[in-house]
């Protein structure tokens, strides 16, 4: 046995392996009548879960691979801070799967597939990622903003409340 052998895996072998599961699920999820995502979380060498793009079977359209495997992980971790944790995912996130993976404080997020790979399938995922370069008055869904004298009353009442879990 050679000292690279004794010292285990290296990160890209780590990498590698969790990567070809997230596309091993991908694959399967499109034989299964999903969408061609899959997603898989692991933190200290240890698989928290799993996640395939249920968007047309729960008529859902946040039920991305990466976002499936994030609320699955947070429920095994016992907390919405996945710090510490990597998802590996069969595609590029698209800008939800981003900001999903941002706010669960994940460590890496490591893609095969990029959106190019996306676009090619007929997913909006790089159309998205132009959309967000571009003026909000372009976009095709109106985004408006409409100030109330209360606007901040849940905010002041999230301040003030001493309970609170900080996030």
């Amino acid at each position: 046995m050679s000292a690279a052998d004794a010292a285990g895996p290296t990160l890209a072998q780590t990498d590698e392996r969790w990567l070809a599961h997230a596309v091993t699920l991908a694959t399967e999820n499109v034989a299964a009548g999903g969408g061609p995502f899959g997603a898989v979380i692991v933190r200290d060498g240890e698989l928290l879960a799993i996640g395939q793009n249920r968007v047309t079977r729960d008529l859902d359209p946040t039920a991305h691979a990466e976002v499936q495997a994030i609320r699955a992980a947070c429920q095994a971790a016992g907390d919405f801070s996945l710090a510490g944790a990597t998802l590996y995912t069969s595609c590029e996130p698209c800008p939800l799967c981003v900001s999903a993976s941002l706010w669960a404080r994940l460590d890496r997020v490591v893609f095969a597939a990029d959106r190019h790979d996306a676009a090619r399938g007929g997913f909006d995922d790089l159309e998205f990622y132009e959309l967000f370069a571009r003026d909000r008055a372009t976009w095709p869904t109106a985004i408006e903003s409409l100030r109330l004298p209360e606007s901040a009353a849940p905010f002041d009442a999230w301040l003030g409340k001493g309970d609170r879990t900080d996030y």
